[in-house]
């Protein structure tokens, strides 16, 4: 380290100077010569999702899978593992020498034992669906849906289904697709259909707005009668024929509650807060009392020389439509919208609602339709954001009417494109807020270990009627290392319970470093806890009784499965209780023909003859079928694992490849 800061300084130096490249030899320091760094270490690593993330977007590795794998190889850095067509030994070399990668010093001489997870046999589709793209329905498509620019709402509806218009957007957004490709349709989807222009009948009077809200100040009482114009997650906006006001309600208030176009009535105090009018919500009595709808008139443009003119302000003042178009700055939970000539003002999002923050990302440049409403400090121009867009698509933000207001949700749907078309994917069930929202998220993610406890039950209340055999791919985000990123699980139906089946396995391997390159080591040592629940315990005992079953027993008419059948007697291998079962009562028991005549240490020699040289490297052959040999090299699998007596003991035990999925015993420490 030390030598690296000389020579940086050094460099540097030179640089200022603008000397020649000989310039310290020749006249500072005779006979220097630049010190050969090493840096030999033996590293014990475990990946993680950020590895697997920066993995995949190696430069080195694009290149490597190619327009071929692209998608498998995006999906590795979403689902944290590798797979069949994205295997460790090939993409993992260029993460050791990312610069991003904690020991990518290394030199020559130096080994990392990492550890990773793989999936083995999962469907193509499983990776497809992780790297896939999402189409969001815009408020034109809805438009064009219900071929009208003001009759029409920001939703499909039963006479306007999704499925009749979803595949020709997809076509036109997506006129490269290939056969297989997957794309998630995002799209709000309305229970009933609209009425447009509604008449009252004849015994039904017409509703009307009030005319308050432009005269109001501080102190008065007032009854209010006015549409919902805008929603954050403090309060709300109303406006009446002469005005708009803010009704704050506070930070605990549930901004789904009220929705754009709700027409409602109000009667309270008007209090006023950073020289800015509003509605005391919570001593309010408040009442929606019909749905409307709200056009909003053009917004007053706040450029920057008119936010820095907006701070000047000393009177309480009531909410005013308008515009303003910056680039986006996130600093904990304050956004502000930083406007181009403004000296000091800044524009500031109040109270963004969850779906807002997500339109919202730092850096980001956006146009933001709202109503400004108060200055916080001494240079924050609050808004209650109405509309979020692109900067790019400023044009399209003038006073447009507002969509009939109609109940609707959020839906994702998986389309696939096969035969020249885009069609709907129902073999797939993409999570949406109101998933999120019922698994009891914050946020619409899951995070830390929730999949694997919320996905199976989501499949259990959303597919009452599956039958044994059917399978479902639910594609959810995921949130880990400050990222969201897609992820897709394999599920399997047995007749009574869905289960996550990506056939997930933790590898340990081993890289050297070898003139000036990584490479792969592929000696493999896997460890096999003890206990109940252990995944790839479970996973690699069951294979062991599983193919009892079928080479032992079924062939032979013996017993040594159990009637569970999670354990057998033949070597001892419970995947109930994760180990090696080597008692000779419960062998006898299970079936004594099958050790007649032997005495307690003849049962257990036979046991481990069995597991050692039959059994086990069968279900290795069995779980590892890409395992093969290399010339010059002897390819070892190590296994831990552990024995039960009475009592558990640990114990290792080795395996040569000796040919494709061929495994050969060398020894065990029993």
């Amino acid at each position: 380290m030390k030598s690296n800061i000389f020579i940086l300084g050094a460099a540097a130096c030179l640089a200022m100077t603008s000397c020649s490249e000989n310039y310290w030899n020749d006249h500072e320091l005779d006979d220097f010569k630049v010190p050969e760094l090493t840096d030999v270490q033996t590293v014990d690593y475990t990946l993680t999702a950020a590895d697997y993330s920066t993995l995949a977007s190696n430069a080195t590795n694009k290149k490597l899978a190619g327009d071929a794998l692209a998608a498998q190889l995006k999906a590795v850095g979403s689902q944290a593992y590798f797979t069949d067509q994205i295997p460790a030994r090939d993409y993992v070399p260029a993460l050791l020498a990312d610069p991003s990668f904690p020991y990518f010093t290394l030199t020559d001489g130096s080994s990392i034992r990492l550890t990773y997870r793989t999936a083995t046999g999962l469907p193509a589709d499983v990776a497809l669906a992780a790297a896939s793209q999402t189409y969001v329905v815009t408020e034109e498509n809805y438009q064009a849906a219900w071929e009208s620019d003001n009759d029409y709402v920001n939703a499909f509806a039963p006479s306007k289904p999704a499925s009749r218009f979803i595949p020709a957007l997809l076509a036109a957004a997506y006129p490269d697709a290939a056969e297989g490709d997957l794309v998630v349709a995002n799209y709000q989807e309305a229970d009933t259909d609209p009425v447009f222009n509604a008449v009252p009948g004849p015994d039904e009077p017409s509703w009307q707005p009030s005319e308050v809200i432009g005269s109001l100040a501080t102190g008065d009482q007032a009854d209010i009668t006015a549409y919902v114009t805008g929603i954050c997650g403090a309060g709300f906006i109303v406006t009446d024929a002469t005005g708009s006001i803010f009704v704050y309600m506070g930070s605990s208030f549930d901004s789904s509650s009220y929705a754009i176009g709700d027409q409602v009535t109000i009667s309270g105090t008007i209090g006023a807060y950073n020289r800015g009018l509003q509605v005391t919500g919570s001593s309010a009595d408040i009442e929606i009392t019909g749905k409307g709808t709200y056009e909003y008139p053009a917004p007053v443009a706040y450029t920057g020389a008119a936010l820095d003119a907006a701070l000047a302000r000393t009177d309480n003042e009531g909410a005013i439509y308008g515009t303003m178009t910056g680039t986006v700055k996130v600093s904990g939970n304050n956004i502000n919208i930083l406007v181009e000539g403004a000296e000091t003002a800044q524009g500031g999002i109040y109270y963004a609602t969850d779906e807002q923050k997500a339109l919202l990302t730092d850096g980001s440049k956006v146009t933001v339709n709202g109503y400004f409403i108060a200055i916080a400090g001494s240079r924050y121009c609050n808004f209650v954001a109405t509309e979020i867009s692109p900067a790019a698509a400023a044009a399209a933000l003038s006073s447009r009417a507002a969509a009939v207001q109609i109940a609707s949700s959020e839906v994702n749907a998986m389309y696939r494109y096969s035969g020249g078309r885009w069609t709907a994917a129902t073999e797939f069930a993409v999570l949406a807020h109101d998933d999120y929202q019922t698994m009891g998220q914050r946020y619409d993610n899951l995070s830390n270990d929730t999949p694997a406890l919320l996905i199976p039950k989501f499949c259990d209340i959303n597919f009452p009627y599956a039958l044994e055999g059917d399978v479902k791919y639910v594609v959810y985000n995921y949130y880990a290392s400050s990222a969201t990123t897609r992820r897709c699980d394999y599920l399997t139906f047995d007749g009574s319970a869905w289960a996550i089946d990506n056939g997930i396995v933790t590898e340990t391997s081993q890289f050297v470093m070898t003139g000036g390159k990584w490479i792969y080591d592929p000696n493999v040592t896997i460890t096999l806890p003890a206990g109940r629940g252990v995944e790839i315990s479970t996973l690699y005992y069951q294979t062991c009784v599983d193919w009892v079953s079928a080479n032992i027993d079924k062939p032979t008419g013996a017993t040594y499965v159990t009637s569970y059948g999670n354990n057998e007697y033949y070597c001892g291998t419970s995947a109930y209780q994760g180990n090696v079962d080597l008692r000779p009562a419960s062998a006898r028991a299970q079936y004594a023909a099958g050790y007649e005549g032997m005495t307690d240490e003849e049962v257990v020699a036979t046991m481990k003859k069995r597991f050692a040289e039959e059994v086990f490297p069968a279900a290795l052959g069995i779980l590892h079928p890409d395992a093969a040999p290399i010339d010059g090299v002897d390819v070892i699998y190590t296994i831990n694992f552990s024995v039960y007596t009475g009592t558990t003991s640990a114990y290792t035990i080795k395996y040569r490849v000796a040919g494709p999925a061929k495994f050969e015993f060398i020894e065990c420490d029993w």
